[in-house]
């Protein structure tokens, strides 16, 4: 389907699709829209392929799904790369640059597979199996946020280790910089051979923002306390659309508008 579509829903999941105590309900309704129009639905997020699996199977998804912030793009009808499209470095190899950073800046950076079942939980609302899913990374390493005074020594290390970091609502995130969400958005454009396809890309925060620059359509969802100002900060000079209500029920009503208009008009 992603071959012949004018139109590519690509969202990330957490604080976009869904609220953080993790309630899809309010995007099944137009999901279902969705599917019916057959305009495909591309999950774009931080989890793992593991946790994705469960949500795709709670939204009775079957396009393609891109994981651990655009470091590899899994889907069952990728037939052509044998079901995935790795962009990112080995969790292993992350891990020890993480840790080579970490003595250089002479502070601590602490991967998110390595802190406590309780400590996991307090900082995601994950429990029991649901952690097991989300350790379950393989190219990319989330670590916790970092004091603001060590950012910039942390970036200048990076670029010498080859890797980038991107700052979500809760953690941050390492990539290799052969590997983000806009990057992910582009190969699976390669892939299936359909550079005209339009983008109505859809997130939160700063970690979205090269799937947001890379989409036609640029929508930011608000939390309950509103949009993340560091994300429309770095959005300033580009056309977007910021969602009036927050998490879900933002999606709903910011797809719906964009199908009337783009879709349903024509039909």
């Amino acid at each position: 389907m992603i071959e012949n579509s004018s139109f590519w829903i690509v969202s990330d999941v957490d604080g976009t699709l869904m609220d953080h105590s993790y309630d899809l309900t309010p995007a099944k309704e137009t999901i279902k829209l969705l599917q019916e129009l057959s305009v495909p639905v591309i999950l774009c997020t931080s989890k793992t392929a593991s946790e994705v699996k469960v949500i795709r199977k709670q939204l009775n998804l079957t396009d393609p799904y891109i994981v651990e912030n655009g470091a590899a793009i899994y889907g069952e009808t990728l037939n052509k790369v044998n079901g995935e499209i790795v962009l990112g470095e080995k969790y292993k190899i992350l891990e020890n640059i993480l840790s080579s950073i970490s003595k250089e800046i002479n502070y601590d950076l602490q991967p998110l597979n390595n802190i406590s079942d309780q400590e996991a939980t307090e900082l995601t609302g994950l429990k029991g199996h649901s952690l097991d899913l989300m350790r379950d990374r393989h190219w990319s390493m989330p670590f916790l946020n970092p004091p603001k005074n060590k950012i910039e020594k942390i970036n200048i290390c990076c670029k010498r280790f080859g890797v980038e970091v991107f700052k979500g609502n809760r953690m941050s995130h390492m990539l290799s910089i052969n590997s983000n969400k806009g990057k992910a958005i582009n190969a699976l454009k390669k892939y299936a051979n359909n550079p005209n396809i339009k983008i109505i890309g859809l997130g939160d925060s700063p970690n979205d923002l090269p799937l947001l620059l890379n989409s036609d359509y640029k929508i930011v969802i608000p939390g309950p306390d509103g949009p993340n100002l560091e994300l429309l900060e770095k959005l300033n000079h580009h056309k977007y659309t910021l969602a009036t209500d927050p998490n879900g029920y933002g999606w709903k009503s910011e797809i719906n508008k964009l199908i009337n208009n783009l879709v349903l008009s024509k039909l």
